[in-house]
C-alpha cells in the first residue's frame, strides 16, 4: 500500500517545487494569451505586459534551477533570483490595481502602447512611462469575485513569493 506522505514528500521535493512554479507560470501567460487577448480580445496594456514579463523571468528561473537540481546553496540562490522578477511584478500588479482604483477624474490621460513607449524611448524612459500608467491601464475590463485582472495577477505573484521563500528558507 502507498503512503500518502512518501507522495507528498516526493511532490514537495525542492526540484519538483520549481517544476510547479513554472507550471504555474506557464497557466499564466497561456491564460493571458489565449483566454483574455485570444478570446476575449483584450490587448494588454503596457502594465499588464510588463507583468508578462516578469511572469516570463520567474519561470525562466526556476526552469533552469529545476534542470540543475541544485543542493541547498543554489536552492537558496535560484529562489532569490526568482524572487527579483516576482518582487517586480508584485510591484507593477500593485500600481495596476491602485490605477483601477482611483476615481475616473483622477485616472491619467492615456498613453502610446507599449511597443511603441519600447521602440521610441531609452530603457530608463520607458520604464517611467509605464510604471506611471495611463487611462488604459486604469479601465476595468473583467473581475471575478471582485477582483480585476492585475488583481488577480498580484495575488498569484504574491502566491509564488510565499513558495518561493519556502524554497529558500527550507533546510532539505
Amino acid at each position: 500500500m502507498f503512503n500518502n506522505s512518501v507522495l507528498i514528500q516526493r511532490l514537495t521535493t525542492p526540484r519538483m517545487v520549481f517544476a510547479f512554479i513554472f507550471i504555474y507560470c506557464t497557466i499564466m501567460i497561456l491564460v493571458a494569451k489565449l483566454y483574455f487577448q485570444g478570446l476575449l480580445m483584450l490587448e494588454p496594456c503596457p502594465l499588464c505586459a510588463m507583468q508578462r514579463f516578469f511572469v516570463i523571468g520567474t519561470a525562466l528561473v526556476v526552469a533552469v534551477a529545476f534542470i540543475h537540481n541544485p543542493g541547498i546553496l543554489g536552492r537558496k540562490i535560484y529562489a532569490v533570483l526568482a524572487m527579483l522578477p516576482n518582487f517586480s511584478g508584485i510591484v507593477t500588479a500593485s500600481r495596476h490595481v491602485w490605477l483601477q482604483s482611483l476615481p475616473i477624474e483622477k485616472v491619467p490621460e492615456c498613453g502610446p502602447g507599449i511597443d511603441y513607449i519600447m521602440e521610441v524611448f531609452s530603457l530608463f524612459d520607458a520604464l517611467q512611462i509605464i510604471f506611471s500608467g495611463s487611462g488604459e491601464c486604469a479601465e476595468v475590463q473583467w473581475t471575478l469575485l471582485g477582483l480585476t485582472i492585475p488583481g488577480w495577477t498580484l495575488v498569484a505573484f504574491i502566491a509564488m513569493m510565499g513558495v518561493l521563500w519556502f524554497q529558500f528558507l527550507r533546510k532539505n
